[in-house]
């Protein structure tokens, strides 16, 4: 069910239109929009499946903010939401900590607990939302599980059976086993807050995390390399680690995190010069969405890495006809 779209809106109405769609009058949040209001623009869409809300939005930058005095008048039956962030680089803070949510993350709220949440520029998300009554895990448990999901052996399970039921929520709506989906999704949600908000007590699975430490920090930064504020201190904080347990483990394996992350951007903006799909982007649109902050700076350190400017090289393999893999 289409719930809004603001391009059949009139500019002046868009921002009470979108707040309107998103929070429901019976839930008080603060809503600030990037963009003055004739640049506000979304698309939000609603689907019932067995019992669930499935809302979905894809729209300008914003930012909703809920604090106590919102969480004080909170409707009669509260939920909690449980999204995907299919595209942009979304903002969360929780309990004093932040927050940077991409594709690969689950991202958690309580309605009964403040949150900041919110992307600049265009983004989208993707939300199921579970009855308070019908998840029955307490706030406090939701909030802890939601600041560690990683830790939980069933993270990787519940992302793709939730990326599952996005692929075609229109027909779900409609399916004699609707019912039986929503017990099963509620059921692998509650597991992996309960999980989450445990799994460092369990030695063995301290033991794991451990372990595969170094492999989540570099995944992480690879997801993140757009990310210009993607520091030393992120990453630790990301991690529960100490900056110096993150420098230690790194030197451990040979890897300069600062030269790291300049040979993975460059590694990405030269695949995107050669790839057809980012032909209309410009030299710096690229260095930016590679995490570099300055043009000329990526230039020099591209041409030092490759022996040719970035628009060298991108004339170079548009006229050999050989392109890159798009990089993901």
């Amino acid at each position: 069910m289409l719930l809004v779209d603001l391009s059949t809106v009139a500019p002046r109405e868009r921002a009470d239109a979108f707040h309107h769609a998103l929070t429901d009058s019976s839930v008080p949040n603060e809503v600030v929009h990037e963009e003055p209001e004739a640049g506000i623009h979304a698309r939000m869409e609603l689907w019932r499946v067995g019992g669930l809300d499935l809302f979905s939005t894809r729209n300008s930058g914003f930012e909703v903010r809920r604090n106590e005095r919102h969480v004080r008048h909170h409707r009669s039956s509260p939920v909690i939401s449980v999204s995907l962030q299919p595209e942009g680089a979304h903002r969360a803070e929780v309990a004093g900590r932040q927050q940077v949510l991409g594709p690969d993350d689950i991202c958690v709220f309580h309605e009964l607990s403040p949150r900041v949440y919110g992307w600049s520029g265009d983004g989208a998300s993707r939300s199921v939302m579970f009855d308070v009554d019908r998840l029955d895990v307490p706030v406090d448990t939701v909030v802890r599980a939601s600041q560690r999901l990683r830790a939980s052996p069933m993270y990787d399970l519940v992302l793709n059976h939730l990326r599952s039921v996005w692929r075609d929520p229109a027909r779900l709506e409609a399916d004699p086993g609707a019912g039986a989906l929503a017990s099963a999704t509620t059921e692998l949600v509650r597991a992996l807050l309960l999980s989450a908000a445990h799994a460092e007590d369990a030695p063995a699975v301290r033991s794991t995390m451990d372990d595969t430490l170094l492999t989540r920090i570099l995944a992480y930064a690879r997801r993140h390399l757009a990310d210009r504020d993607l520091t030393p201190e992120r990453i630790a904080q990301e991690h529960a680690v100490s900056v110096r347990r993150l420098y230690l483990l790194l030197n451990d394996a040979g890897i300069s995190l600062e030269q790291w992350l300049i040979t993975e951007r460059l590694t990405k903006a030269r695949e995107m010069l050669a790839a057809p799909r980012y032909d209309r982007l410009t030299v710096a649109a690229v260095a930016a969405r590679c995490g570099f902050s300055s043009p000329s700076h990526f230039s020099r350190r591209f041409q030092a890495a490759y022996g040719a400017s970035p628009s060298e090289w991108r004339r170079q393999r548009a006229g050999s006809g050989v392109t890159e893999t798009d990089p993901a």
